[in-house]
């Protein structure tokens, strides 16, 4: 795993949206217990967020059954 120099220490929720202003970006926006963290995607790094994010959840386990 990659050194990163500073880190969210658990990740609560996160929210998107296209500003207005700036269509040719997304705003993605992480809720950390150190505050919030916004980042500015083009649509090729959105894309690829999703695509990754979207093979992960396949390769999860599923839920255990209580």
């Amino acid at each position: 795993m990659t050194q990163r120099k500073t880190s969210a220490d658990f990740v609560t929720a996160f929210a998107t949206g296209w500003p207005e202003q700036e269509p040719h970006i997304m705003v993605l926006s992480l809720t950390t217990q150190k505050g919030v963290q916004d980042f500015a995607l083009t649509k090729e790094q959105a894309l690829l967020i999703a695509k990754t994010m979207n093979q992960t959840a396949e390769r999860l386990a599923k839920p255990k059954a209580r």
